[in-house]
């Protein structure tokens, strides 16, 4: 299955765009129509406005999985965002090296690694919600709406709040099992178009073979 080449998925609508396509930064990895709506500021910018504290010094990853829905305002931050708790103090002395004369190949210390974001498939991200660094939210899970996400999300759980907990399971563990194996979201495209009316109304049991 490809992605279409088109920025815009729906005629007229210059809100909403398939996120793989206006990715330019090799750190971020997006899957098959993943899509992003912004009523406020251009989709298009999406790495600028909504990937947050990203540096290229530290290497880490934001991965988002295939047929993801990711409101308004949802923002994902990286390591830079956490000052270390190593130090006696928050403030990053090894940003400023030339100041406090600091050797400057250790400004990394300024803060604590946390790791990738990696974000499975089908996963729904409400408006204005917040993903922290080291985050892994899994397939199908949904995010609610600004809720501030510090921990592991499972597949298929809705979660909400801050700090965000679970609100329940979306599904049954057998059917959630099921749908993990099945993992439509990797099937070609005519085999989705054969079993869509399937999918859309919930029936797991008929999109086996």
């Amino acid at each position: 299955m490809t992605i279409p080449d088109k920025i815009y998925p729906r005629t007229h609508d210059t809100e909403t765009v398939y996120l793989k396509n206006v990715i330019t930064n090799p750190n971020i990895i997006v899957g098959d129509y993943t899509m992003y709506n912004d009523f406020v500021s251009d989709p298009v910018k999406f790495q600028q406005n909504n990937v947050l504290y990203h540096y290229s010094i530290n290497q880490d990853k934001l991965i988002i999985g295939k047929f993801c829905s990711i409101a308004c305002g949802a923002k994902f931050l990286f390591t830079s965002a956490n000052h270390t708790q190593k130090s006696l103090s928050t403030y990053p002395f090894p940003i400023f090296f030339e100041d406090w004369d600091l050797d400057k190949k250790h400004v990394a210390s300024a803060w604590d690694n946390k790791g990738d974001i990696v974000i499975g498939n089908d996963v729904w991200i409400g408006y204005e919600a917040v993903i922290l660094s080291g985050v892994h939210i899994g397939d199908g899970a949904i995010i609610g709406t600004r809720a501030v996400v510090t921990k592991d999300v499972p597949p298929y759980t809705v979660v909400g709040g801050i700090p965000a907990k679970e609100i329940k399971k979306r599904y049954h563990d057998d059917t959630i099992e099921k749908l993990l194996e099945i993992g439509w979201w990797n099937w070609p495209y005519d085999k989705i178009q054969r079993f869509l009316h399937h999918i859309m109304n919930g029936e797991v049991d008929k999109l086996y073979p």
